[in-house]
């Protein structure tokens, strides 16, 4: 084996796709080994020289098996393990010492980190000295004549020495490999010939060209050379062995390129000489080539636009060089003190390469590029001359590459060369893929397109005789058939072609020109198709003759058989025709017969029935006429009473109008005489019911109580008996110590006695044998005794120690049980809360859209009502007045009465028009229609006359009331009544679906968390069974003091209608009732003359008429008159609204005063206004005195059951008070929780930008003074007109807030409610307002949106209670609000912040919706991954698309816009993350919906996309540190989505990842994305059906839903985490440029 043109610059180097040497990548992948753990190796990715070709890994290699292989075959080859070992040792300090880096120290000097790792493992490694080797990588040893001196060098030169050395490792390694195999394989047997393999390596030609490529095209040259030689070599050897005459054919010889390469004076001298100059550099050597070849050689050009390259036009093509690096890659320098340290090593193996340099077998190992020659031959190696291998490194890498080359060429001539030509058919390594213009050029580089040419020229086909007789034979006659093979192929050819020049015969062989053989090929063909259709013609004819006289034979028996089968079907037929005619004569008879008979017993019926019939009509008739008589005599008796009725009805009335004027002038005198009484009567109104309300509600508190404490007993008599328990086991054990304590005693006290009697047994040796036995015996009894107690003793202590611990470990799993179910509830609490919030927000967005579909429908009415159609149609007076009664009390919508009117309308339509009647009913209906017109003038009046004599009587006796604010309170009210149905409704849902779904365990009746919150439930409930009951209490109060002013005779016979309406309980009964009085209203009155013979019904029925006239006249009069009593009625509701409202702050006053002051303060107070009340019921009762006395005997009753009452519940109050802020507090945890999570340094975080706050000049209280009449113009100034985007630039975040909270503190500090409530009212309507105004503004709503979290920030921040007073300053504290609780407008405002937020999402949504899919979908943000690109075609990545369309920059450009708007306005940081997790939502919902919908974006490329363009997304949000909002949560969806197209889809194991991967879609979202999933390219295929059906059997347990589609408009239930303001009130200013100068500083 011999060793050719090594590549060694693939060790330190490799192009792009490209890998180093196999064997770095077998070590980095068998590193785990227990045998490569000393050579530290790791990933390929880590070591420099094997990541620079960026493709480390080959598809389909295993690098692990094949190094397997490797080792087993250096063991076949004689390389024992040790070796080995050595080898792979040496290769790992190779990649070793790529990884090790320099630093610069100046431009001329370079250092190695102080204990560099890489370093420091490839001495190891080496078995060199690590100080040795980090010298001499950064100095190199300079010899001139007198002396030797050390000199740094830079960071590139030893960057490249470093690369040197490698090299030169690796190629000693590789030559003492090829040593060992050549010895392996080394036999004695004399060696005649041998079979060599040349990988030859293309030409090459990139936009760089450098030394590299100029050594691969300048080898390819020669090569070349030889191949063109031998090829023509070998087509005229065969021409002369033939004996054909021809002429020489020119073709290409490439010896000048070579000469120019290779010559004297030529490019690798010259590169040769310039590196042996002291100063030589690139740019001298390109003028010395330049000067030397530059249009004296044709071959060699210089570039226009570079002095620093030149061209040389090879074989294939021209190729441009870059003159740079040339130098110092042809030196490779190789220092000698590094080659020193390495023979120096302790390792043996690595010292024995750099050992007898002189022994190589090949003189040039040191190249840079090149293959491996592997032969067997008797040729002569190159001996190498004395001292050479010493020097052998110095020699410059041109020099070696030609020695080189020239012996290998030496050895292609000398042996019989064959050869194959390897095309690449793409660049992209893509199977089944062909680059048609790659290839011709591939074959143009390598000669092939020459070669054809060459052989075209001559005779390219040859047959030899026999094989042309043999192919052709059927292209001849018998006859022209001979014995001389040559003689007949002549003759045939003479035939055949007639032209001779296109064949010529030579000796053994006839050779033809180009085409020629597929002409003889045609005529071969057409012969055998002639001959094969005779033979078909022929076959076929006898194939059909036989199948046709089988036929014949077939059909002649099937006729017969036929024949006879259908005479005996025509006999068959005869015999039931006869049958058939006696059977209907028969049947027929039989039918006429019976037809008869019932024609004549339905006649006698018919007869029966028409006689009775008419009968029974006379007696109808005569009947109705009877009735008739009787109903006109009672209807006209009932007129007559009616008109008796009204007369006395409206005598009575002007009575009571006369006693009313003198009873109000009698009052009035009396309200002269008793004002003192009239305020104490003032401050006790509405007390009875409170004190009974509180009653009542002390009473259910006490029921609670005393539920709540037979638990609590219940729980302290299992924990006594429990803990009774162990302390009776405590002293038992007690017990027993005591007891072993005495016996121990005992046994001292004994042996005491014992030495007592040894002395008396000494003293009487009589006894002495006796008392020492019975000693003996009572010794041992004792002993025994005592071990037993001992041993009792110790059981009693081993019991003790074991309950002690059974008791600890109880308490212990108890412990953690409760904390796991208290987290587990809490979990759960804070899931329904979130639940219950979704819910209230959804009603709320629901509740402001009927809103505001009730504010258009107004407008409209309005509109319609002050704008009369040109065509409306009118109805009778009759139908009005029935409207009229019915339309105040009914609650039929427009669009509930809508589908009435369209039932209407067809029937209309359908009835036929009769046009004299259509005439007259218009003419009647011009004249009832002025006639209402001049009633209503009268009316009107009339009205006017009574409206002006009642304000003068309301000015003489009261004040005017205030209308707006009466029509606040009851529309209040009614939101209160509607607002406590909705919560207890709610609450009872919560309460059913606690019971339902949560776990026994933490529901249970015992479970503390049950217990909780059933109690909270509990009292929420009965707050708003109290509320009721209030509302319930106010509304009798109004209705009694209703009929007590209205006199009961005033009443009409209207309200008997109003009662027949609201009886009906349904609105469809109502419009039902509605229908058939518009129908009977409707109905022809054309046949009214048929009604009666005499036509007293018609007059009956314009009675009718006139009295609903005059009802409806007396109707609107009435209606008038209640209208101004229910004003009074307001008035004076108001007023005792104000009362109660006193007397709940005595109340409250009361409560907070000891219990013995308390109680006397309740009783005062209770006497007082008894006191008040007797005086009053004492003048109202003046005429009734027995009234009076029943009256004043149920009040003290009363007055002595309530002190007892108080009495006695006093202690219980103050328990139960107790428990209510306990509750109270937990239920404030859960709303304020999220508040005190916030940290301070989110705080901190806010983006508010800095205020320059001036000094203030005097001290203010932070408050700002209005009148009240300026109330509109602050609202215009400071809400309606105000520009969010001047607010945001030039002041401070949120000052709008800040100045209507300063207003409101100013009104509290005044205690002026109306004013307060007043400012709030105004405040939120022109906040609504202006988003109803401006509401697809994006600024304006988010301006709103901080705004109104601010103020409501404000209203907790300083409303005085501790859990928002936590952050305040002292000075804040000071200005907390005094009087007024606005808790309840606090819930208003964050009902208003919860719509805003609402619509910001809406805008956002219809902002961000077209841009979703284009920039997330279909724009392609990565170019070339949806298809391949062509070769030479590399367009740069760009996001900018074309004009029109979306990009994903778009998007991130919008955000940005949103975010820095929200920002700008002050917006809080916690609520900006939850409008970017709403974004977020709504673009991975609508991308998700999109992809699932389209079959053209389901492939692996668009998967890439749309995980670079999520990747995208969340580098935005890292960028404005949102990373923990839970915006990257929601797009989890369309990540898996992204990967489940992109992931592998074949196995078994393919479907199980994939189902633990796409936890966040649903089954039905998964199956769409597989079944829509289409390839791009053919080597990719589609899910098949049965992978499908697999997913499918995984996901059937999975509990999701079936719906395919996310919810885009699904919103998020926003919370208002508290944030409070560092900035203090005093210090604002209000700028002038927002026109408040009406308002000032206080």
């Amino acid at each position: 084996m011999r060793t050719y043109l090594l590549e060694k610059s693939r060790v330190v180097f490799q192009a792009e796709e490209e890998r180093n040497y196999h064997i770095f990548y077998q070590l980095c992948a068998s590193a785990a080994l227990p045998e490569f753990k000393t050579l530290r190796l790791g990933n390929a990715n880590y070591f420099h020289y094997t990541k620079q070709g960026g493709s480390p890994v080959i598809d389909g290699i295993d690098d692990a098996k094949e190094m397997v292989h490797t080792r087993q075959a250096c063991t076949l080859l004689g390389i024992n393990d040790s070796y080995q070992m050595g080898i792979f040792r040496i290769l790992a300090g190779i990649l070793h010492l790529g990884n090790v880096g320099f630093t610069s120290r100046d431009a001329d000097s370079c250092t190695i980190p102080h204990k560099h790792e890489p370093l420091t493992i490839f001495c190891d490694l080496m078995g060199v000295e690590y100080q040795e080797m980090c010298h001499w990588l950064c100095h190199r040893k300079l010899a001139t004549a007198a002396e030797t001196y050390i000199k740094p060098i830079s960071k590139l030169q030893a960057i490249n020495a470093r690369d040197a050395l490698c090299k030169h490792i690796y190629a000693k390694l590789f030559n003492w490999i090829v040593d060992h195999v050549n010895k392996a394989l080394h036999s004695a047997i004399k060696q005649h010939s041998f079979i060599g393999v040349l990988d030859i390596y293309g030409f090459e030609t990139f936009e760089i060209n450098s030394f590299e490529q100029f050594c691969i095209n300048y080898a390819n040259e020669k090569l070349q050379q030889q191949f063109n030689m031998h090829v023509f070599k070998l087509e005229q050897e065969e021409y002369m062995k033939e004996q054909i005459p021809w002429t020489l054919i020119d073709f290409y010889d490439n010896q000048p390129c070579i000469n120019l390469i290779e010559a004297k004076l030529g490019i690798l001298d010259l590169l040769d000489e310039e590196c042996k100059m002291p100063k030589g550099s690139d740019d001298s050597w390109a003028q010395k080539l330049y000067n030397t070849h530059l249009k004296k050689c044709a071959l060699f050009e210089k570039p226009r636009m570079s002095n620093k390259a030149f061209i040389i036009q090879h074989f294939a093509d021209k190729v441009e060089y870059q003159c740079e690096g040339f130098l110092e890659k042809n030196k490779d320098t190789v220092y000698e003190e590094q080659i020193k340290v390495l023979k120096s090593s302790k390792f043996k193996m690595l010292s024995e390469l750099f050992q007898d340099e002189e022994k190589a077998l090949s003189p040039t190992s040191a190249t840079p590029s090149g293959r491996t020659l592997l032969s067997r031959t008797a040729v002569k190696p190159a001996k190498a001359k004395p001292g050479q291998a010493s020097k052998e490194h110095k020699k410059t890498v041109g020099h070696q590459f030609r020695n080189s080359l020239h012996l290998l060429m030496e050895t292609l001539n000398a042996t019989t060369p064959h050869y194959v030509r390897c095309i690449k058919p793409n660049d992209f390594k893509f199977p089944f893929t062909f680059d048609e213009k790659r290839a011709v050029q591939q074959l143009r580089a390598c000669g092939v397109l020459e070669t054809i040419r060459i052989s075209a020229a001559g005779f390219p086909s040859r047959w030899t005789y026999q094989e042309f007789f043999s192919r052709y034979r059927v292209l001849m006659k018998q006859k022209d058939v001979l014995s001389d093979r040559k003689q007949t192929c002549k003759n045939l050819l003479e035939k055949l072609i007639l032209n001779k020049d296109k064949y010529q015969f030579g000796k053994t062989k006839i050779f033809f020109r180009a085409g020629q053989v597929a002409y003889l090929e045609k005529i071969r063909a057409d012969k055998l198709r002639v001959a094969c259709i005779r033979i078909q013609k022929t076959i076929r004819g006898w194939l059909m003759r036989k199948k046709y006289l089988r036929m014949r034979k077939a059909a002649i028996a099937i006729q017969r058989y036929v024949r006879g089968y259908q005479a005996r079907c025509y006999a068959k037929f005869l015999r039931r025709t006869r049958a058939a005619i006696i059977i209907q004569k028969f049947q027929r008879m039989y039918v006429v017969r019976k037809r008869y008979h019932l024609m004549r017993a339905a006649t006698i019926v018919l007869q029966s029935l028409l006689r009775g019939y008419i009968a029974r009509n006379k007696y109808q008739r005569m009947l109705r006429e009877h009735k008739a008589i009787i109903i006109q005599k009672h209807v006209r008796g009932w007129l007559a009473r009616v008109c008796y009725h009204r007369s006395l009805k409206a005598i009575v009335y002007l009575q009571c109008c006369y006693r009313r004027m003198m009873a109000k002038r009698e009052l009035k005198k009396l309200k002269i005489e008793a004002r003192s009484v009239e305020r104490y009567k003032k401050l006790n109104i509405g007390m009875e019911n409170k004190i009974m309300q509180l009653q009542r509600k002390v009473d259910e508190q006490n029921k609670d109580y005393k539920s709540l404490l037979e638990k609590l007993t219940n729980l302290e008599t299992t924990y006594n008996t429990e803990t009774e328990k162990l302390r009776n086991d405590v002293e038992r054990l007690r017990m027993s110590e005591e007891e072993a304590k005495n016996a121990t005693n005992r046994v001292n006290t004994l042996q005491e006695e014992i030495t007592k009697l040894r002395k008396e047994l000494h003293q009487t040796q009589s006894e002495k044998k006796t008392i020492e036995e019975w000693a003996d015996k009572y010794k041992q009894e004792t002993e025994q005794l005592v071990s037993e107690l001992k041993e009792q003793n110790t059981l009693l202590k081993k019991e003790k120690e074991e309950l002690n611990r059974r008791i600890h470990d109880q308490a212990k799993e108890m412990t953690e049980t409760m904390e796991k179910k208290l987290v587990e509830e809490t979990k759960q609490l804070e899931l329904d809360l979130n639940d219950e919030r979704l819910r209230y927000q959804n009603l709320l967005n629901e509740f402001s859209r009927l809103e505001e579909r009730y504010e258009d429908l107004k407008d409209e009415v309005n509109l319609m009502v002050s704008i009369p159609k040109p065509g409306h149609k009118r109805t009778d007076s009759t139908h009005s007045s029935n409207e009229s009664e019915y339309t105040f009390s009914s609650e039929i919508t427009e669009t509930e009465d809508l589908p009435l009117r369209m039932e209407q309308e067809p029937s209309e339509k359908k009835a036929p028009l009769d046009m004299s009647l259509f005439l007259k009913l218009q003419k009647r209906v011009t004249e009832l229609e002025q006639e209402k017109q001049s009633l209503q003038d009268e009316l009107d009046r009339k009205e006017e006359q009574a409206l002006r004599t009642k304000t003068r009587e309301e000015e003489e006796e009261r004040p005017p009331m205030r209308g707006a604010e009466l029509e606040y309170e009851s529309l209040k009210r009614q939101e209160l009544e509607s607002e406590n149905k909705k919560l207890k409704n709610e609450l009872n849902e919560l309460q059913k679906a606690l019971l339902e779904k949560s776990s026994p365990e933490v529901t249970a009746p015992g479970a503390p968390a049950y217990r909780v919150l059933l109690d909270q439930l509990t009292s929420v409930s009965e707050e708003l069974e109290v509320r009721k009951e209030e509302v319930l209490i106010l509304r009798s109060q109004l209705v009694s003091q209703k009929e007590a002013i209205q006199p009961k005779n005033t009443m009409t016979d209207s309200t008997i209608l109003l009662e027949d309406v609201q009886k009906m309980k349904d609105k469809g009964e109502i419009a039902q009732a509605y229908i058939g009085l518009k129908e009977t209203n409707r109905q022809s009155l054309q046949d009214y003359h048929m009604l009666n013979e005499d036509g007293e019904l018609w007059l009956v029925y314009e009675g009718l008429k006139q009295t609903n006239r005059l009802l409806e006249s007396q109707l609107q009069s009435q209606k008038k008159s209640h209208d101004n009593e229910l004003e009074a009625l307001r008035g004076e509701i108001q007023s005792l609204k104000e009362e109660n409202n006193r007397q709940q702050q005595l109340l409250a006053q009361n409560l907070q005063l000891p219990p013995e002051a308390r109680i006397e303060a309740s009783l005062q107070h209770e006497i007082t206004r008894l006191t008040n009340e007797n005086l009053f019921y004492e003048e109202l009762y003046a005429d009734d005195p027995m009234k009076y006395q029943s009256y004043r005997i149920s009040l003290y009753k009363r007055m002595i059951d309530l002190m007892e009452q108080l009495e006695k519940q006093d202690k219980t109050v103050r328990k139960l008070k107790k428990q209510l802020k306990v509750f109270a507090k937990k239920i404030g945890e859960l709303e304020v929780g999220q508040m005190e999570n916030i940290s301070p340094g989110q705080i901190i975080d806010e983006p508010i930008r800095p205020v320059n706050i001036p000094r203030k000049e005097k001290d203010f209280q932070g408050m700002l003074e209005y009148k009240k009449d300026d109330e509109p113009k602050l609202v215009k100034n400071l809400i309606l007109d105000l520009k969010p985007r001047g607010v945001a630039v030039n002041l401070i975040p949120g000052l709008p807030a800040y100045i209507l909270f300063m207003c409101v503190r100013h009104a509290d500090y005044l205690n002026d409610d109306q004013k307060v409530r007043s400012l709030l009212t105004s405040t939120i309507n022109g906040i609504k307002k202006v988003l109803k105004k401006r509401g697809d503004d994006f600024e304006t709503v988010s301006f709103w949106l901080s705004n109104t979290c601010r103020f409501l920030h404000c209203l907790k921040q300083y409303s005085g209670e501790e859990g928002f007073m936590k952050h305040n300053t002292p000075r804040q504290n000071e200005h907390c609000l005094t009087n007024f609780d606005l808790a309840e407008y606090r819930q208003v405002l964050s009902d208003l912040a919860i719509q805003i937020y609402q619509q910001l999402v809406r805008v956002l949504e219809n902002i961000l919706q077209p841009m979703i899919v284009s920039g997330m979908l279909e724009h392609e943000t990565i170019q070339g991954v949806s298809g391949v690109k062509p070769p030479g075609l590399r367009k740069r990545t760009s996001s900018i698309a074309d004009e029109g369309t979306y990009t994903l920059d778009s998007i991130i450009r919008q955000l940005n816009t949103f975010h820095y708007v929200m920002c700008q306005h002050g917006m809080d940081p916690e609520l900006i993350k939850q409008v970017v997790k709403q974004t977020f939502y709504i673009t991975g919902a609508v991308t998700l919906n999109n992809l699932l919908l389209r079959k053209d974006m389901c492939s692996w490329s668009k998967g890439m996309q749309i995980r670079y363009n999520v990747s995208q997304l969340e580098e935005w949000l890292r960028d404005k540190n949102l990373m923990n909002s839970g915006a990257k949560e929601t797009l989890e969806p369309l990540i898996q989505a992204a990967q489940l197209l992109q992931v592998k889809k074949k196995t078994d194991e393919d479907a199980e990842a994939i189902c633990s991967m796409c936890n966040a879609l649903t089954t039905a979202q998964i199956v769409k994305v597989l079944n829509l999933y289409t390839p791009v390219n053919e080597f990719e295929e589609r899910v098949s059906i049965s992978f499908i059906r697999t997913i499918q059997m995984r996901l059937r347990d999975r509990k999701d839903s079936p719906q395919l589609l996310m919810d885009a408009k699904h919103i998020f239930p926003v919370t208002f985490p508290f944030n409070p303001s560092s900035l203090a009130l005093e210090t604002i200013q209000i700028p002038a440029s927002l026109g408040l100068a009406f308002i000032s500083r206080v």
